[in-house]
């Protein structure tokens, strides 16, 4: 009996230490073992110094596709003297971003409600330009590099140009456009300066005169503004060229474009970049974000072949809905998210106004806030033991993780229609860390203020996922992959 009773406690040994090590290999889909180092960025430590100027990235052509290197905006202008600041500054500027954007679909279906279904509306667009705005990447236009802002919320690309009435400052030399002997004027007569109003919010300026020069107006949420003429010349995307690109030369720039040159429009508008170089690339372009360590650097791919990625699991492809008021943003049906496995799908997941926005522009996602207390609450029952630390500024879910030296972390998805389509959220777009030494790491998603209002998919979820944007098929891909340029 007592050899019966050993041979019982060695079975039951077993059976524990095979669930323990199992439970740890499936970590992959319910948690991930992150050393707590590995999360805090490289930047935050003594002696690290920050690249002071990242105007020189590099592109190359790969299976057909053209491939420029991304660099995280935040740390190409030197080093940040009071970092925890700079995170709250970061922060609240993106919930101005959010505020703005919410507040022109507002103003967007109250148009509708007025003019009638039988009007033609003029959908919203971004072009909430703030500091928050994290990636960049260099182009040519007219035969001169600029380093420029990527944005898939806005569609008119614009850069500073020579005479300038009122600048903000750039290291790089402003676009001369009497030095370019392919550049054209746009005049008032053109399809693109009629197209302004449908990109911008605005209607091209013009004269009486049908053959002046258009010109071009856009104001931001933050009271930035970009004020100038369209102009035509050749773009160059690493070796590509794009003959007569239309875009904005600015006059009169004022706001928060940190020392970028411009900004490349994204949008699905007909005068954003991806819309006017559709039969170069074929209306698709993806982009792998990487993080915001200063040696770090991802990728924005042009073109559909496949090949041309790096992916480490398969894309899954999720719908665009085709919402009028929403046209130029990229739009998707939320159907609910799950936390370390567990399912936490609530009605109208992406909000009430029919969909969730992927936005490179924003940096927090916004969920709705039935949505958002459901996904806290989950990820507080399964992170618990370790200490709360207060909320910062618009994340309200915190942690002191400063004498830890790993922390086991709860897997977030988001899940959309599409047969299986999910975001899988990486570690590192997991935490923010708002103070260097890990006393305070939050929870980064946010609550938007109102059921009603739409929710938003941020560029810190999106961090090492290759994010596919197809024009031509309405949808977008996701999959996961590690971001390098090389």
């Amino acid at each position: 009996m007592s050899l019966w009773s050993s041979f019982l406690g060695f079975l039951l040994l077993l059976l524990v230490l095979t669930t323990s090590g199992d439970s740890v290999d499936s970590y992959g889909e319910k948690q991930v073992v992150f050393p707590l180092k590995k999360l805090q960025p490289r930047t935050w430590r003594k002696g690290y110094n920050l690249n002071p100027s990242c105007s020189s990235q590099k592109s190359r052509k790969e299976n057909g596709a053209t491939i420029l290197e991304m660099k995280h905006k935040g740390l190409c202008s030197g080093a940040v003297k009071n970092w925890e600041e700079w995170q709250k500054k970061s922060l609240a500027d993106d919930e101005i971003r959010v505020r703005s954007i919410q507040s022109h679909i507002k103003n967007a279906i109250s148009r509708k409600k007025i003019e009638g279904s039988e009007q033609a509306q003029t959908p919203i667009t971004s072009g909430f330009k703030l500091q928050t705005l994290n990636y960049i990447v260099t182009i040519s236009i007219g035969r001169r590099n600029m380093t420029v802002i990527v944005d898939t919320g806005s569609d008119l690309t614009w850069v500073q140009c020579q005479p300038c009435r009122s600048c903000y400052s750039q290291p790089q030399p402003l676009f001369n456009p009497s030095m370019s002997p392919s550049y054209l004027s746009v005049p008032c007569n053109a399809s693109a300066c009629q197209s302004l109003q449908f990109a911008t919010g605005n209607l091209g300026l013009c004269g009486g005169n049908a053959s002046s020069v258009c010109s071009y107006s856009v104001s931001y949420g933050d009271g930035s503004y970009t004020n100038g003429e369209l102009g035509r010349d050749r773009l160059a995307l690493g070796t590509t060229s794009v003959e007569g690109f239309v875009f904005g030369c600015g006059r009169n720039n004022k706001g928060l474009f940190g020392s970028a040159s411009g900004l490349m429009g994204l949008g699905r508008s007909d005068v954003s970049l991806i819309s006017q170089t559709k039969d170069v690339f074929g209306g698709v372009f993806s982009y792998c974000l990487p993080s915001s360590q200063a040696d770090d650097s991802g990728s924005l791919v042009f073109g559909e072949n496949p090949l041309a990625l790096k992916n480490s699991t398969p894309i899954s492809y999720a719908a665009m809905l085709q919402n009028p008021q929403l046209y130029t943003f990229y739009t998707l049906n939320l159907t609910g998210t799950s936390v370390g496995g567990v399912q936490v799908q609530t009605s109208g997941s992406g909000g009430s106004n029919g969909g969730i926005i992927l936005d490179s522009g924003t940096v927090i996602t916004r969920l709705p806030p039935s949505t958002y207390k459901a996904v806290k609450a989950e990820f507080l029952k399964q992170f618990s033991g370790y200490p709360l630390a207060p909320g910062f500024s618009i994340l309200d879910t915190c942690f002191d993780l400063s004498t830890y030296d790993e922390v086991n972390i709860p897997t977030v998805k988001l899940h959309f229609d599409g047969g299986g389509a999910e975001l899988s959220v990486d570690a590192t777009g997991i935490f923010y860390f708002a103070r260097r030494d890990a006393s305070q790491v939050c929870l980064a998603l946010a609550s938007l203020a109102y059921e009603a209002e739409i929710g938003i998919i941020g560029n810190y979820q999106q961090r090492n996922t290759r994010v596919i944007y197809d024009t031509k098929n309405s949808q977008v891909g996701f999959a996961k992959e590690t971001c390098s340029f090389m």
